[in-house]
């Protein structure tokens, strides 16, 4: 069982920057990617970054690549998602998710757990 909390969400004005967090109970030996999502007003569920648990190559969407940079805090047992340069258009709920298993997906629907999400909202 993988549980997974977000936080950090909040409001802020266009430019400036935001750093959400996901903290994710699961055991040591899992194999597991870890994925950001987004979800808009009106829009389909949308994948923003993702990375392994383990570590190692992370993968991010065109639109993010540049602005947004996934990590992993080993001593806060977190994945982070730096957001910078933030835009009215990246208004969303951010959901952190996990997908059981070594294999890197950008498909929201190939991931077997998520958080409860946390709402982002940029301002202009």
């Amino acid at each position: 069982q993988v549980r997974l909390v977000e936080s950090g969400g909040g409001l802020v004005q266009a430019g400036g920057s935001l750093r959400l967090s996901c903290e994710a109970s699961t055991p040591a030996s899992s194999s597991l990617v870890m994925g950001w999502f987004r979800q808009g007003p009106g829009k389909e569920r949308e994948f923003v970054a993702a990375m392994r648990w383990s570590g190692g190559s992370t993968y991010y969407a065109d639109s993010m690549k540049g602005r947004f940079t996934i990590s992993r805090d080993h001593a806060r047992n977190t994945v982070n998602l730096q957001m910078n340069s933030l835009k009215t258009e990246d208004t969303a709920v951010y959901y952190c998710g996990a997908r059981v298993g070594p294999t890197y997906s950008s498909d929201y629907a190939e991931y077997d757990y998520w958080g409860q999400g946390t709402q982002v909202t940029v301002s202009s």
